[in-house]
């Protein structure tokens, strides 16, 4: 059986992690472990992209070799998924042998089709883009800040045929428009398309640019960054063997709206299907975190460093806010104190006071242990229509990746259950000797622990540790899969609650 296979793009190696890139490996690892929570078998794919032009000029600046450039850059992104709690499965460097191996056996493939050629050139090319430039790029007739110093240069380079495809790609495209999410990214890719594509280069020669995979058919070039970057989809899945068959196509590669086009939208497709290999079945396209709505760039100094947001509020409470906050395909701004309204207001006052009056009256009134709830009346029954009604909501927003609606969801649930705590007073009634009032504080308590319970397995993608704290204070019964235990009234009755908790201390 074909496992469930999502990607985020593998980030470059010129500098160090930002909101940018904790942000899409968050968005991925929610949808993986969503995933697995409804069943599937999940591979879930990062990595880092290492060759290029850029990468050799910082190293020799630098006075060390490329490799050992960009093998303290991937300390530092392998540290980001761990300090994320990013559920990866691989994480994949494009020095790896067994991604050189693939790039230069779908090289040599293409090469031996026709489908490469050699050519001379002689045009605008920009160092930071890493790419060809046209004189259409230009902005009244200035050269786009993104592009850097450009220079004309002329030189030899190996080319792909691309232009031959142009008329499959629109048509392919139009007959799957849900291959591109949101949808309406579809229309930037086939306004792109009217105009007529150019053949790729492919390659840089090897006395401009070393620190890349040699061409199979000509080590005097080494391959261009997209035709090596991109292979990794299948690289790391051992495209070529059998175990490649368990993972490809990809269900999702989770990506920024700024190499959507051209390289995953254009390149990709057509490097696939000129080498006979099945496409992906969609590309996820997400925003840009903002900062008094600029982009976040490193060239411009404007960046947040995730691991501080980290280091000052917790792993989970950076998920959540960047879940909460950004609608998936659309640019968020960030600021921290919307963070801070996020942390304090829905994590601290919602969540956290919540399990704290739970564990705070379990103590003091039921000696620590759930009790059994035998009241049904209107308050109960509100309280359990509104998990049915959060939770339905919460579940088909989760499949449709509208994952801040899911968050509202469930946390109105929450506050529904605030608001029950608040009708049924178990402060007030474990004051009275009636025992009608002691099955109404025994009841009250028990669905409180219940909710919690429900509450933090709904949430567990997106905030899994403290979802795992929480269960283990109500009793420890966590929910692994989504199709167990998310019915009211999988009981606790009898489960000792933990000593009290502070979830999120005010920030």
């Amino acid at each position: 059986m074909k496992k469930f296979y999502v990607t985020t793009a593998i980030d470059y190696a010129n500098g160090l992690p930002h909101l940018g890139h904790a942000y899409e490996k968050v968005l991925t690892d929610v949808i993986a472990r969503s995933r697995r929570m409804a069943g599937e078998d999940v591979y879930f794919l990062t990595g880092m992209d290492e060759h290029g032009q850029k990468v050799q000029q910082t190293a020799n600046k630098e006075g060390i070799e490329p490799i050992e450039f960009t093998n303290n850059l991937a300390e530092h992104f392998k540290g980001l998924c761990r300090d994320l709690n990013i559920s990866n499965d691989d994480f994949i460097r494009t020095t790896e042998e067994r991604h050189k191996k693939v790039v230069q056996e779908l090289l040599q493939k293409l090469f031996d089709a026709g489908e490469i050629y050699e050519a001379e050139y002689t045009g605008f090319y920009s160092t930071r883009a890493e790419q060809f430039v046209l004189e259409k790029d230009k902005i009244d007739g200035d050269w786009p800040e993104e592009f850097g110093d450009v220079q004309e240069i002329q030189e030899r380079n190996y080319y792909f045929r691309q232009s031959k495809y142009q008329s499959w790609l629109l048509e392919f495209l139009k007959e799957n428009p849900d291959f591109i999410y949101p949808r309406y990214r579809l229309k930037q890719v086939l306004e792109f398309l009217k105009e007529p594509l150019n053949d790729l280069c492919i390659s840089r020669p090897i006395e401009r640019l070393s620190w890349g995979i040699p061409l199979p058919f000509d080590e005097k070039f080494v391959t261009y960054v997209w035709f090596d970057a991109l292979v990794n989809y299948i690289s790391a899945i051992g495209y070529g063997t059998d175990r490649f068959e368990e993972y490809w196509p990809a269900d999702y590669h989770v990506i920024g709206k700024d190499i959507m086009l051209p390289p995953h939208s254009v390149y990709w497709p057509i490097m696939l299907h000129a080498c006979g290999i099945e496409l992906p079945r969609h590309l996820l396209v997400h925003g840009w975190w903002t900062l008094a709505g600029s982009k976040m760039s490193k060239s411009t100094g404007k960046v947040v460093n995730p691991l501080e947001m980290v280091d000052k509020f917790g792993t989970d409470a950076f998920r959540y806010f960047v879940m909460r906050e950004m609608t998936v395909g659309q640019d968020s701004d960030f600021s921290e104190p919307l963070f801070l309204s996020r942390y304090n207001g829905e994590l601290g006052n919602d969540l956290g006071n919540l399990l704290s009056r739970l564990l705070n009256m379990g103590g003091r009134y039921t000696e620590g242990v759930i009790p059994a709830a035998t009241v049904v009346e209107q308050p109960e029954e509100a309280l359990h229509k509104q998990w049915e009604k959060s939770w339905t909501n919460a579940r088909k927003a989760y499949d449709e990746f509208l994952f801040h609606l899911a968050l509202e969801e469930i946390f109105e649930f929450i506050r529904s259950i605030n608001r029950y705590a608040e009708v049924r007073a178990p402060w007030k009634l474990a004051k009275s000797e009636d025992p009608a009032d002691r099955a109404l504080l025994d009841t009250s308590l028990a669905n409180m622990a219940e909710g919690l319970r429900l509450a933090a397995s709904a949430l567990k993608p997106i905030i899994p540790q403290t979802c795992d704290t929480i269960c283990q204070l109500v009793g420890g019964k966590e929910v692994e899969r989504w199709d167990e235990g998310m019915d009211w009234g999988s009981t606790l009755a009898g489960c000792n609650l933990g000593e009290k908790t502070i979830l999120f201390p005010r920030g």
